[in-house]
């Protein structure tokens, strides 16, 4: 079996506790969460098509934020 490898910062433990919290709200709330995410400031929400991703996914894997 292969051992699952998780991004910087993230473990087991962190991936429960997000998909527990996601499972328990609500779909309204889930739609206030998107709807609150997009009001901040220094983050960019956009479509692209989907042969991109694998590109997109390095270029921010290797991002360091400010």
């Amino acid at each position: 079996m292969n051992e699952q490898k998780y991004p910087p910062g993230w473990d087991k433990e962190r991936v429960k506790r997000v998909s527990d919290h996601y499972e328990g709200i609500s779909e309204e709330e889930q739609v206030a969460e998107d709807e609150a995410a997009r009001e901040q400031s220094g983050q960019t929400t956009i479509t692209v098509p989907d042969e991109l991703l694998p590109a997109i996914r390095q270029l921010l894997a290797t991002h360091k934020s400010a």
